[in-house]
């Protein structure tokens, strides 16, 4: 009598016999132990350099540690789209096309227009941030969805759709008759879908990237430039924490003291975080007005 084994990886949620050393989705160790916080965090199992993730005919080789690279051996039929500044190198044969995207496409990285670019196989192509960290694979399955915050991604397969929509956590602050908005999080966030086959993305975090899994109305703050991606269900919306001496009225809060920015999230769904994150700069200016929020305090 034989006995069937199922093994589920926490962090792509792939379900493979578990007698493979890497899981087949994301590519991910699973011959180790879990590392899990009393916190709930999952911490990224280790991947073996050159992990091999199979995709439709085609596959994707992950390379190196430190500033790790993406190396995709295209089939005929298959494709992948990425941002221009991320590419490394390709083989000749491999053909390079201009991407068409919603709306008017205005968005923007290191102050110069975004472009998005297709790759159309046989062939490699290989792509790398330019910044240690790791590499995260995630699988998306028929009818699934991942909301990935904007500039951390880094290539996703010609079969999963990609959109953008307003995150709407901002806040503005005043000093004398100057405005400035906030957007902690961005003004956007990445969404990609995959409508009736299997697809693959793949992102990039700076430093160690946890996991977590949200139960239904289950909340938890996040610094918001931490936020790597979560699943479309989890909601969030801006959380803004004072120092007792701020005052807080009329629907305003104002303070000349250091404040915390924060990221609320609520279940249900995964959330994932990067432990490399860029510090936001506190002005000390005065909240005039904010997204929806909640606040607290001390």
């Amino acid at each position: 009598m034989s006995i069937e084994r199922t093994y589920t990886c926490a962090w792509c949620n792939t379900v493979s016999d578990g007698t493979q050393l890497s899981c087949p989705g994301c590519g991910i160790s699973i011959d180790v132990r879990q590392t899990v916080t009393r916190s709930g965090w999952i911490e990224m199992p280790g991947r073996r350099d050159m992990a091999k993730i199979q995709f439709g005919n085609s596959s994707l080789q992950i390379e190196g540690e430190f500033v790790p690279v993406a190396d995709f051996s295209l089939s005929p039929s298959d494709g992948v789209y990425f941002t221009h500044h991320v590419l490394l190198w390709m083989d000749s044969q491999i053909k390079v096309t201009t991407m068409s995207l919603k709306g008017a496409w205005k968005r923007l990285f290191a102050g110069m227009p975004l472009i998005m670019t297709q790759a159309q196989g046989p062939g490699h192509i290989a792509f790398s941030q330019d910044n240690s960290g790791e590499l995260i694979a995630l699988p998306i399955q028929p009818g699934g969805a991942i909301d990935v915050r904007e500039h951390i991604f880094l290539a996703a397969t010609s079969n999963v759709t990609y959109d953008w929509f307003s995150t709407n956590v901002w806040y503005t602050t005043r000093n004398g008759n100057e405005r400035e908005t906030h957007y902690p999080l961005g003004m956007f966030m990445d969404r990609f879908f995959a409508p009736q086959t299997p697809g693959l993305l793949l992102i990039h975090a700076a430093g160690n990237a946890f996991v977590r899994h949200l139960a239904p109305n289950e909340t938890i703050l996040v610094k918001p430039t931490a936020l790597l991606f979560k699943d479309p269900t989890v909601q969030m919306q801006l959380h803004l924490e004072y120092p007792r001496g701020g005052n807080i009225g009329w629907g305003i809060l104002s303070s000349w003291y250091y404040k915390h920015v924060w990221l609320r999230l609520q279940g249900p769904g995964r959330v994932a975080i990067q432990s490399a994150y860029k510090h936001m700069e506190e002005n000390g200016r005065q909240i005039v007005n904010y997204s929806p929020a909640t606040y607290v305090q001390w």
